[in-house]
């Protein structure tokens, strides 16, 4: 049962951020007014907070004080284009060099975060409460583009074990408390898709949020078995987590009779862009400074694709500037204002980012984060690639800063069965190296099961 919204938007929410040290509220506030400004205002917001942010940097990160100084920039009189004068930001810098430029006196603490899932490069990193806060009201902002607001029913297509320990029991209660409703992508067996679309059928959710291949698996098993939903109060998909193919936007918006909104953003880069109702992807400039370059950090022309970097002006705990994110995007042609009215600017796309399912022997589809949360848990692992062939056994690929013990080897196997089905076949192999795809792009996860028979009656 859901709780009134109301009571929600007014109360449950400010409680939970307040107990959390969290200002996502006044920071809500602050975007909803700076998504009106012009371009030219934004580029001076961005420029006054990335002072700000170098300032903060030189001062308790001896690993920028040494990279600002190279570069011969004084950080109270810095402006956006001498970024370009900095060394670009890697996973590699993060992880040998982190503890210099992590600040633990942040206000309300450091708090640990990993990722990973796009790159197959683990990596672990420190955010303060200023971010999240940020992160979250972005996120609120942009679903009120849609006319999706704090408090209204959302059902979450997301990841999530199957079985709750304690923590995750505090999260289940928190959502329930502020109108989410959780449904795993991490195993989509016949007879689970069956009773998740019964179970949005009986929340009729404003919202709907999650990995747009997961919601169109589920369409497609709603079409196989003759299910139609009907749900007055919804107003907009969500999707984020993987390129959007448009074949998934087609489906989706066909079957559920609203728009899909597409969405970009990584645990690290945080909230980087987002849809409007007018189509285009707008980056959330008050928060971040993007750049698209080539292979030798050069800007790129608009509609020409490029490596993203971005500097996050509001991430004190372990500042992201000029940070590589791994993905490849195209910044569009057109930068006139948005028929919107918004003055945020607009990338064209992100791309690279696709990630195939896994299958377990009874069919059930598994999203591929669910193998990949248990790999970039182990921080010996620098890289890996899972593949599975068609006849459904999986072979793991490690690349490991130093020889795995029996028993760590033993951890993962035991981890990746529970995830992904005690009956498959699984290898963990110890390599020197992994090698990209021909795009460039160092693919995690490799399927070469066509999960169809799980969507058939």
């Amino acid at each position: 049962m859901a709780v009134n919204p109301w009571i929600v938007k007014h109360c449950f929410y400010p409680i939970h951020e307040r107990l959390l040290g969290r200002s996502s509220l006044a920071s809500l506030r602050q975007l909803e007014k700076s998504q009106w400004l012009t371009p030219a205002e934004l580029h001076r917001l961005q420029q006054a907070k990335l002072r700000d942010l170098l300032t903060h940097a030189n001062r308790h990160c001896p690993f920028y004080r040494q990279r600002l100084a190279d570069a011969q920039i004084v950080p109270e009189l810095a402006r956006v284009e001498d970024l370009i004068r900095l060394p670009l930001l890697t996973k590699a810098d993060i992880r040998r060099y982190g503890p210099l430029f992590t600040w633990l006196d942040a206000p309300g603490g450091v708090h640990r975060y990993t990722t990973g899932g796009s790159t197959g490069e683990p990596l672990v990193f420190f955010f303060d409460r200023r971010r999240q806060a940020y992160d979250q009201a972005a996120r609120v902002r942009s679903h009120r583009w849609f006319g999706a607001d704090l408090g209204d029913r959302e059902v979450y297509m997301w990841g999530s074990p199957l079985e709750l320990n304690r923590q995750n029991r505090a999260r289940a209660l928190r959502d329930r408390l502020t109108n989410h409703l959780l449904l795993s992508a991490f195993a989509m067996s016949p007879t689970r898709m069956d009773a998740y679309l019964e179970s949005i059928q009986r929340y009729d959710p404003v919202s709907i949020f999650g990995y747009p291949s997961s919601l169109a698996l589920l369409v497609s098993r709603a079409r196989a078995t003759g299910r139609t939903l009907h749900l007055p109060h919804l107003r907009a998909v969500f999707v984020t987590g993987e390129t959007l193919m448009p074949a998934d936007r087609a489906e989706l918006e066909d079957y559920f009779g609203v728009p899909v909104a597409n969405g970009y953003g990584s645990r690290e880069g945080g909230f980087i862009a987002h849809e409007c109702p007018h189509g285009r992807l707008h980056v959330t400039d008050e928060n971040l400074i993007i750049e698209i370059i080539d292979s030798r950090a050069r800007p790129v022309a608009p509609s020409e694709l490029g490596r993203l970097v971005i500097t996050h002006l509001d991430t004190y705990a372990m500042p992201f500037i000029r940070y590589l994110t791994g993905d490849l995007a195209r910044r569009a042609a057109d930068q006139t204002l948005c028929p919107c009215g918004r003055g945020l600017s607009t990338i064209e796309s992100v791309e690279g980012r696709q990630t195939d399912f896994l299958v377990a022997r009874d069919g059930t589809i598994r999203h591929a984060l669910s193998a990949i949360y248990v790999l970039r848990e182990c921080d010996r692992i620098e890289r890996y690639r899972i593949t599975q062939d068609a006849d459904l056994a999986v072979h793991v690929d490690v690349v490991c800063r130093e020889p795995l013990a029996d028993s760590l080897l033993q951890h993962l196997h035991d981890g990746l069965a529970a995830a992904l089905g005690h009956d498959l076949s699984i290898t963990i192999n110890q390599v020197e190296n992994i090698r990209p795809a021909p795009s460039g792009k160092l693919r995690p996860v490799i399927s070469h099961v066509q999960p169809v028979a799980a969507l058939t009656p």
